[in-house]
């Protein structure tokens, strides 16, 4: 008996894109200061992933305040693009990709598993593999500043110089698995003369309603990392800056750093000066005074 063949349930499902003609692409590239011709090629994927990754804040401010963050690609620009407040890696990936897709370039999302601290955490991680000019890739402009600048071959044992920093892919077999190039994988950060984790993950593609899933969890689940503290990332050139509660701190590529304590007014002019993320005036009050509170250790 032939084996029976069971019709795509995605093959006309918006699921699989990104919802690309919903983005306003001038003003997206207007904010990355992008102008020129941008095609289905290697260069403009990596023009479009540096310029994302310095010009657009990684910050939580608004799922610390108790918002629900929406993943509609019209709010997702207004808010990072327009408003500048700042999101973290949906909001950043679904954008990348959106805008990847009005180049020509496809992107296949990604679910990864968070390394950093060592402990076992949920899939809630968002990334993105890229096929550009028969090359397999991946993409990632929602990590913060201890993320790809750009994108890198996602093989194992790939290594990537960008800047200061260099990243590698290892290949990592869990039970059951015989393929190092189709199991686990784990993208790593070097830092000195050590190497940091980042996150796993494997080529098993997610879709736009598995993120918004996801995002529900990440926005009210008391458990929810984005609830329990106040963070943004951004690296400048040899510095990766990170803003915890009220410890803002600078890490070095040969692995020395400086940290030191803010008040709670000093934590939105961080935000706004250090992390570019603009808040309005009772915004940028209920962020200092959550800082400060959690770094107290009330809830």
């Amino acid at each position: 008996m032939p084996p029976r063949t069971r019709p795509d349930p995605f093959a006309d499902d918006a699921a699989r894109g990104w919802d690309s003609s919903a983005l306003d692409l001038d003003a997206y590239l207007d904010a990355l200061g992008i102008s020129g011709p941008l095609g289905p090629d290697a260069a403009s994927a990596a023009a479009l992933h540096r310029a994302h990754a310095a010009a657009l804040p990684f910050a939580n401010t608004d799922v610390l305040l108790g918002r629900t963050v929406s993943l509609d690609l019209a709010d997702i620009q207004e808010k990072l693009v327009r408003r500048s407040r700042g999101g973290y890696c949906y909001e950043h990936n679904l954008l990348l990709a959106a805008a990847l897709e009005r180049i020509g370039i496809r992107a296949t999302g990604h679910l990864g598993r968070i390394r950093v601290g060592g402990r076992f955490t949920p899939a809630t991680h968002m990334l993105l593999g890229l096929d550009v000019q028969g090359e397999r890739l991946i993409a990632d402009v929602g990590f913060g500043g201890g993320g790809l600048r750009e994108p890198m071959p996602r093989a194992a044992g790939s290594e990537s110089v960008q800047g200061e920093w260099t990243y590698r892919i290892d290949a990592e077999e869990s039970p059951g698995e015989h393929s190092q190039e189709n199991g686990t994988r784990v993208l790593s950060s070097r830092t000195g003369d050590g190497w940091t984790d980042l996150y796993s993950f494997t080529d098993q593609p997610a879709y736009r309603n598995d993120y918004e899933i996801f995002n529900h969890y990440l926005c009210t689940h008391p458990r929810s990392p984005f609830k329990a503290r106040l963070f943004a990332l951004r690296a400048v050139g040899k510095v990766r800056h990170r803003l915890m509660n009220t410890e803002l701190s600078a890490e070095y590529p040969d692995g020395t750093g400086e940290a030191r304590e803010l008040s709670r007014d000093e934590v939105p002019e961080a935000l706004r000066d250090v992390f570019g993320v603009r808040l309005d005036t009772d915004d940028a009050h209920a962020v200092g005074d959550a800082a400060v509170r959690l770094a107290q250790g009330s809830p």
